[in-house]
């Protein structure tokens, strides 16, 4: 069997992850984290390609690999028009719809910047997989009170598909098959609906839709918004920010890593009501996908890195279990998936796509 180098990066808001896989076996890995004092150097956030880019070629030399001998890199998706699920190729419109700003903002759009620029020097493929613009939802999901302000598919959308697929290899089933709710518990909470291979239905992890997080705000009441919005105490930026980066348990305690927010529940009501109020909302919403599944439900899955926690993921079974059985995926897949996309492609079993 030929033998496929696979180059892997997924870029985060203050980290670079990097795995490197000859077919499906991962060789090395590491998270590159960086600090907000260098990232805050650069105006854009499309800016810090050269920057993000100079941490992979190290990583390289640092472990031998060469470039010159990869067959592919592959991104984890950025911000495009909405796609269907699947491996898409890197190219010059994929790249000037990210920059364009029109359809979300996030790292993840550097990464395919690098992932292109990268894979034209050495004329190697380079790809994106299940990238978070993909949309499968029904047409009755993307009704929301109001024609001007249709309801979006932006998720986990990557990490979804892995671990549904996940669990229905460990599971012995085919996805296909499967009717799944999965909530990825990150920076960003998101819940989906997968019905039989397409996820129909999820919140929109970045503009303020489903459970609060770690520091995004989800849903907020409407009117309330509207109002603060025109209040003149802030700027579009400001509110902005205050969805999605400053919002969730960071505006209530000033604290973002779960971790801390769980020790200091022990002792503090008020870090235990926050806490408590995260799990509720994500439950509502595993229950709203119920709803959409029609209650035909073969599991409920918990993936991401708020999966590690025993207390959340006890506390979240008490509260769903009655729905369906619950399966933990602690962390996320997203790494194997994206390797396994390219890999897929190049022995021919998955279609490359391109917008």
């Amino acid at each position: 069997m030929e033998t496929y180098k696979i180059l892997t990066i997924n870029l985060g808001s203050t980290s670079t992850k990097i795995a490197y896989y000859e077919n499906e076996e991962c060789k090395v890995k590491t998270t590159l984290d960086h600090s907000v004092q260098d990232l805050a150097a650069f105006s854009d956030l499309m800016e810090q390609d050269g920057y993000r880019r100079d941490a992979i070629e190290k990583f390289l030399r640092d472990n031998g690999i060469s470039l010159s001998k990869v067959n592919a890199i592959a991104s984890r998706g950025g911000h495009t028009k909405p796609l269907e699920g699947g491996v898409y190729q890197i190219n010059e419109i994929m790249l000037e719809q990210q920059a364009s700003g029109l359809y979300g903002r996030h790292a993840c759009d550097v990464g395919s910047k690098i992932a292109y620029k990268m894979a034209r020097d050495f004329k190697i493929l380079s790809v994106v997989v299940d990238p978070p613009v993909t949309d499968e939802f029904i047409e009755e999901a993307r009704l929301s009170g109001h024609p001007e302000l249709p309801r979006q598919s932006r998720f986990h959308a990557l990490n979804h598909r892995a671990t549904g697929k996940r669990f229905a290899r460990d599971n012995g089933k085919n996805y296909e098959d499967l009717n799944l709710i999965i909530a990825h518990m990150g920076g960003g909470i998101t819940v989906a609906a997968h019905r039989r291979g397409k996820m129909i239905d999820a919140t929109n992890g970045i503009d303020g839709d489903g459970p609060f997080s770690t520091n995004r705000t989800g849903g907020l009441p409407v009117g309330a918004l509207v109002d603060l919005c025109f209040s003149g105490r802030y700027s579009h930026k400001e509110i902005r920010k205050m969805l999605n980066g400053e919002g969730g348990l960071t505006a209530y305690l000033k604290e973002n890593d779960v971790r801390t927010v769980e020790e200091k529940a022990a002792a503090n009501n008020y870090f235990a009501l926050c806490l408590e109020g995260m799990i509720y909302q994500t439950c509502k919403e595993i229950a709203a996908m119920a709803a959409v599944l029609e209650g035909n439900v073969d599991s409920i899955i918990i993936t991401g890195g708020i999966a590690n926690s025993k207390k959340i993921t006890a506390r979240m079974k008490e509260r769903i279990g009655f729905i369906a059985p619950v399966t933990l995926y602690p962390g996320e897949n997203e790494m194997d998936a994206l390797a396994l996309g390219a890999l897929e492609v190049m022995r021919g079993k998955e279609p490359l796509k391109s917008i």
